[in-house]
């Protein structure tokens, strides 16, 4: 058997070394060949929950591809956000998460992976105000008089919440109102629900698409939203800047992510799909019937999602901090 020259052994050994690179390219340009999990790192049934399912059946048909949720609860969301970040970076596991888990929880939690570094941003999908509410019976039927009673009845009220941007909310309307409060934290906005309605917590705070249909029913009262003008959705609801409490602002931002390392193409294939859907007069209907609004355009890109979130740790970290807040 001849041996090959060494010029064609070379040319042999250049060519397998390429091989494995066109090899990732030719997956990256097939993308996507099966179907992509997009994790919610929370409980089924809840906002984030119906924002992705909304997502994912939209963005099914520029992908060619379907989207399948799979709910992973716990810890806030770090639990699934954790899963992501060990994901293959492929494009075939991406995070439909909040400021929440991408954010606030590295204050919170002592984190295997790096909320800023472990992720690729996709897009930014909408924001929604979040709301302070009351079991039915509450004796105060507006917030100043909510405040008042709370004053006179230091520690005697509970508020529920089921993730941490909100007990840091409740932290926040505790301080500037001078009140006291007994927090405490729900692992799932259902569970909150059920909670004040059967009367066995006094107060919530969440988010508007959770507590909307309650409140139209009249099984809660609503003290304020949270936002910087009020909701078309409920229109009746004063925002706490109106209320003269301006510092009490608070709207969750809802974003897509891929684990770090993933490709520019599939990152830019996503995103595209997103922006068709966020697009879609339908979707935004749907959105907006929940309390939500998709971000603009021209804001819909990577690079708007990861300014988003860089930007929110230098609001919140150094509050969480001096609220000594710790994760339960």
């Amino acid at each position: 058997m001849k041996r090959p020259h060494r010029r064609q052994f070379l040319h042999l050994a250049a060519a397998a070394a390429v091989l494995p690179a066109m090899s990732r390219s030719a997956r990256a340009q097939s993308y996507p060949s099966r179907p992509i999990t997009m994790i919610v790192p929370f409980p089924a049934g809840g906002a984030t929950d119906v924002i992705a399912r909304i997502m994912a059946e939209r963005m099914r048909g520029p992908l060619g591809q379907p989207i399948i949720i799979e709910n992973i609860g716990g810890a806030d969301g770090s639990v699934g956000v954790g899963r992501t970040a060990r994901a293959r970076p492929d494009g075939y596991t991406i995070c439909l998460g909040i400021d929440g888990t991408f954010v606030l929880n590295a204050a919170f939690y002592s984190l295997p992976y790096d909320v800023l570094n472990d992720f690729v941003p996709i897009s930014p999908l909408a924001t929604g105000p979040t709301v302070l509410v009351g079991r039915k019976t509450m004796p105060a039927k507006d917030l100043s008089e909510l405040i008042a009673w709370l004053k006179a009845h230091p520690n005697e009220a509970s508020i529920g919440m089921n993730t941490l941007g909100f007990r840091l909310s409740a932290l926040r309307f505790q301080k500037q109102t001078a009140t006291q409060l007994n927090i405490i934290p729900y692992r799932a906005a259902g569970s909150v629900v059920g909670d004040l309605v059967a009367g066995q917590i006094d107060l919530a705070i969440g988010t508007l698409t959770t507590h909307l249909p309650l409140l139209r029913a009249g099984s809660e009262n609503a003290y304020a939203v949270q936002a910087e003008t009020r909701s078309a959705l409920a229109p009746d609801i004063p925002t706490f800047i109106e209320m003269g409490w301006p510092a009490l602002t608070y709207t969750i931002w809802y974003g897509l992510f891929a684990p770090r390392g993933t490709p520019r193409n599939i990152i830019g294939k996503l995103n595209a799909a997103a922006v068709e859907a966020l697009g879609d007069p339908a979707v935004q209907s749907r959105l907006v019937e929940l309390g939500y609004k998709a971000f603009p355009r021209d804001q819909q890109t990577p690079e708007a999602l990861a300014a988003l979130q860089r930007a929110d740790p230098e609001k919140w970290w150094p509050l969480i901090k001096a609220f000594g807040i710790k994760a339960e």
